[in-house]
């Protein structure tokens, strides 16, 4: 009745428009959903490879990167005619991955492989392949693009590499199964998500220390249920917003206290987040109701349901 509830209210709550169009991965269908955030709702599907997870866009913004995790292979998506052009090189089962802050290389974590594949995007070709933890998952690059960070799952570390030489500088020890790794803005601290752990890390990334340790309570639910995945900054790294998986839950953090400050209710088995590019709204993707829930930043309330394609995993937006 609480959902029904909802529905009804969402059906009527004036919406501001938006001229932004999101792409959602839907991991067991091998699609991915357009979503005109104007209308808000889905108005075409894509099919891709096989089990897409991580997606981003090209610096430019004219290309669509898809990881076809089980075609072991990136796809290229065209943003202007939703066609795939190519693909890159990616190693063995590709599940993330972050592009360098001047847009080039495309770092990938190979998570059957034990590595990280550099990807030279304009020529399509492999620049390394670097050895990193058991299970690579999260890649992040620093805002001054000098140091990259690799989690691994099973190694329960976050892997520091110098962008020049692509050689460990350092390894942090994490809560068990760290999944996601995020810059703040400043690049100050990596936040990294430890899901089975149930908390996030926070890392001083000069001096390689835990500085804090985030964790997470839901009234009603068991510690084991509560699985921060997805980790997302304001663009004034004030807020952080985490995905807390089958929780249901967004948590949002003050990042002055690293208090959660509220708790957004969304779909279920929340996953992966990002912003529209004015950080007006931001689009979580909910794996097990397959659908996304759109979060008013500025009063921190959900205030609308999409429907996509089954088990939503990543999603990135772009302007039209």
């Amino acid at each position: 009745m609480k959902w029904a509830a909802f529905g009804l209210w969402l059906a009527v709550a004036p919406v501001t428009a938006l001229a932004y169009t999101a792409y959602v991965t839907n991991e067991r269908d091998n699609t991915i959903s357009v979503v005109d955030l104007d209308q808000m709702k889905t108005v075409k599907t894509l099919p891709v490879g096989q089990r897409p997870r991580g997606i981003t866009m090209t610096k430019d913004g004219s290309q669509i990167l898809v990881c076809a995790s089980d075609d072991d292979t990136i796809q290229i998506i065209d943003a202007a005619t939703l066609r795939i052009v190519g693909d890159l090189p990616s190693g063995p089962d590709p599940e993330t991955f972050a592009l360098h802050v001047s847009g080039n290389p495309l770092y990938v974590s190979n998570e059957d492989d034990n590595m990280i594949t550099v990807i030279d995007i304009p020529t399509r070709k492999v620049l390394a392949q670097v050895p990193t933890g058991v299970e690579p998952e999260g890649m992040a690059v620093s805002p001054d693009g000098q140091t990259i960070v690799n989690t691994s799952e099973t190694t329960n570390m976050a892997h520091f590499l110098d962008y020049r030489t692509r050689k460990l500088a350092a390894a942090v020890l994490v809560d068990a199964r760290p999944r996601v790794a995020v810059f703040k803005h400043d690049g100050s601290e990596v936040w990294v998500s430890s899901e089975l752990g149930g908390t996030v890390s926070v890392i001083d990334p000069v001096k390689h220390v835990v500085t804090h340790k985030i964790a997470f309570q839901v009234q009603g639910l068991r510690a084991e249920a509560i699985q921060p995945v997805g980790i997302r900054f304001t663009a004034d790294d004030s807020t952080a917003f985490v995905a807390l998986g089958p929780a249901n839950r967004i948590a949002v953090i003050d990042t002055d206290t690293y208090k959660v400050k509220k708790l957004l209710l969304v779909g279920q088995r929340v996953w992966q987040m990002a912003f529209t590019p004015d950080q007006k709204y931001l689009l979580t993707t909910n794996g097990l109701s397959n659908d996304i829930s759109v979060i008013d930043v500025a009063n921190l309330d959900v205030v609308k349901s999409i429907q996509v394609g089954r088990l939503p995993w990543g999603v990135v937006v772009s302007p039209k």
